[in-house]
């Protein structure tokens, strides 16, 4: 009989967080891969758990997922941990997960803390579409893409940020989005847990002045729906009315009108009188074109 992979989330600061479930869970299985057995094995005293622990970590990660899958194909029952937080979102685990979807090996996900999802709510910012982007990469070629996303991003965007890179990183955010709406939180669920929300700007001059302690969740706000059509209707107004019409030659004259007015924001009148002028100038300057 095949074993089953058991995902546990374990607290992001408040040790009572933890859920009854995931303490069940971690009493009863055979193993207990953790990301740091250091630290877990705090979090397992704590709560008198005695179930064998070994390590699952980025630095072994792919000798280690051989040889729990093997184990959990012998029928063993395992129990995947992080350091704090659900396993997978930014931490170990995703290689595991799929390779026991492969391996057609059970693996279940119980719910629990997650610091992202906890400071996009306490943020208060737009939580109705977000994008959660993890770590900022460090590689140019890496980091390039997720800052154009952020710069045209309607929806909220989430990132996780070590204290010693804050500062430089809320900058670089700054200089891709702007001054958008933005919060910086620390010491989720902790006696210290600290909000501090204000535009993205005055954020990053802020820690460029500090010097900030404990994992960072950073949470920014997209362009609001006005921006976003303030931009498209600027960017259709840089080209010439004769250059937007002729996108729509395909149209009759007048349906052409009433995409361009759409776009540039105007009314279809502003528009035919526009063209008329325009059109009216041709004519003088060429005579072929007059009936």
């Amino acid at each position: 009989m095949a074993g089953k992979l058991y995902l546990c989330p374990t607290p992001i600061g408040n040790l009572d967080d933890i859920t009854k479930r995931v303490l069940d869970t971690l009493k009863a299985v055979d193993l207990i891969a953790a990301e740091d057995t250091r630290n877990s094995l705090n979090l397992l005293r704590h709560f008198e758990i005695r179930t064998p622990m070994i390590s699952y970590h980025q630095h072994n990660e792919q000798e280690r997922t051989q040889e729990l899958t093997e184990k959990l194909k012998n029928g063993a029952q395992i129990a995947l941990i992080t350091d704090a937080g659900t396993p997978g979102i930014s931490d170990p685990g995703q290689v595991l997960v799929r390779r026991c979807h492969e391996e057609g090996i059970e693996v279940t996900s119980l719910p629990g803390p997650c610091a992202f999802v906890t400071a996009l709510t306490l943020s208060g910012l737009d939580s109705r579409r977000f994008v959660f982007e993890g770590f900022l990469p460090f590689e140019k070629k890496e980091r390039e893409p997720v800052l154009e996303r952020l710069k045209n991003a309607a929806e909220t965007t989430i990132f996780y940020e070590a204290p010693h890179r804050l500062a430089k990183t809320l900058t670089v955010f700054a200089q891709a989005a702007g001054n958008r709406p933005a919060a910086a939180v620390r010491e989720l669920t902790k006696r210290f847990e600290e909000l501090r929300l204000m535009p993205l700007e005055e954020l990053a001059a802020y820690y460029a002045q500090q010097e900030p302690r404990g994992e960072f969740v950073i949470v920014i706000e997209g362009k609001s729906l006005q921006e976003k059509k303030a931009e498209a209707q600027e960017e259709w107004r840089s080209l010439s009315l004769e250059e937007h019409m002729a996108r729509y030659a395909h149209l009759p004259e007048k349906e052409a009108m009433k995409e361009v007015a759409r776009e540039r924001g105007l009314s279809r009148r502003e528009i035919y009188q526009q063209w008329k002028i325009t059109r009216t100038e041709d004519s003088e300057e060429d005579p072929s074109l007059e009936e």
